[in-house]
């Protein structure tokens, strides 16, 4: 397959997002919708090891600007910009969401305040801590060479896999327990920054990357090694303490790896030319305006859940029955999107996009 320039947009890694947004919704029909556990469900498991890093990783894939210049002025321009698309429409729609589905507004609003997922809005405000980072972080090395700031970077990112770790140790590091990291989300930030910062380090050495994906045994090993990792994750259990995590994080980088091929080499597939590459890429450019606004349009049919608990657990079967509810919720979101997007004001404050009218 010929390589494809980092500086045409492309079209897979948009519908490359847009399944990521699929996928977390089908995730939340599952948990919220039917009321579902992690332990009970065959699904909700295997979800959980790819969906939020894919998300994460493409942002940090598209976080990566080759041609700008970090000066100060620019850097602060860029972190107010960020700042305003990443918490005031997660703010307003928390509140949306509050009144909607909760009794008491000002008991549930500062529930939220103090919890890491803040009531499932966290993505953003986590989101915009990572862009704080990265800027900072790109700023202050805007005068380093290329092969330095990769070096730096590698360091960077090896810190937040070490950081990751630790929160899944509370024996050594009861991250759990600290309510500062809880309540300023830091402790989601650390379980996922390392992706970010693999997606920013994956852009920059897009050539040499692409080269290995195209070789004849990355792709072997990575379905080799998340097989296997999976069956320790969720059957075998063989490491115990320090090394419990060793096989979960291996899984979600295989996986994570695995779909980011797999659009790769089908990227044909997912272009503008074909049915399901056009539905794919508008979710994709609209993923801000499926998270905000799918939590508030999601029904709750626990005797769905009741019925499937009864049931022995199958793979596909959980995946469809959440899958074809998700697609319909994406689907409204994206009308209400449009509907509240006739509105300039609505369109740039909730969406960070400025509306041009059709002639």
């Amino acid at each position: 397959m010929s390589e494809m320039k980092t500086s045409n947009r492309m079209e897979w890694l948009d519908a490359l997002r847009g399944f990521t947004m699929l996928m977390v919704v089908a995730y939340h029909v599952a948990q919220m919708s039917y009321g579902q556990t992690i332990k009970a469900s065959a699904s909700l498991p295997f979800l959980v090891l790819f969906r939020m890093p894919l998300f994460f990783f493409v942002s940090g894939f598209l976080a990566y600007r080759a041609r700008f210049v970090w000066s100060a002025s620019n850097t602060l321009h860029l972190l107010g910009k960020k700042f305003r698309i990443q918490v005031f429409p997660a703010l307003c729609f928390l509140c949306i969401f509050l009144v909607l589905r909760q009794k008491n507004f000002c008991e549930g609003f500062m529930d939220a305040m103090h919890s890491p997922t803040k009531s499932g809005y966290w993505f953003t405000w986590v989101l915009l801590q990572m862009f704080f980072v990265y800027y900072v972080f790109s700023f202050l090395t805007q005068r380093a060479s290329a092969r330095l700031q990769t070096r730096l970077l590698l360091l960077l990112w090896l810190l937040s896999l070490v950081a990751y770790e630790f929160c899944y140790m509370p024996k050594v590091f009861a991250a759990e327990k600290c309510q500062f990291l809880r309540t300023t989300s830091l402790l989601e930030t650390m379980r996922y920054f390392h992706f970010f910062l693999m997606g920013n380090l994956v852009h920059r050495h897009w050539t040499a990357v692409q080269r290995i994906f195209d070789s004849q045994w990355f792709f072997p090993l990575a379905c080799i090694l998340a097989f296997f990792c999976c069956a320790d994750v969720f059957r075998w259990h063989h490491l115990q303490f320090v090394w419990t995590n060793l096989p979960r994080t291996t899984a979600m980088y295989c996986l994570m790896f695995i779909v980011v091929m797999f659009f790769r080499f089908y990227q044909r597939w997912f272009t503008r030319q074909t049915f399901i590459g056009r539905c794919f890429q508008y979710v994709g450019t609209r993923t801000l305006d499926v998270y905000l606004l799918h939590f508030i349009l999601m029904p709750k049919l626990p005797a769905v859940g009741k019925w499937m608990d009864k049931l022995q657990p199958n793979f596909i079967l959980d995946i469809l029955i959440s899958l074809l509810p998700a697609i319909v919720i994406v689907a409204f979101c994206l009308l209400v999107s449009n509907i509240l997007r006739v509105s300039p004001l609505f369109s740039e404050n909730f969406f960070g996009r400025k509306v041009k009218k059709e002639v």
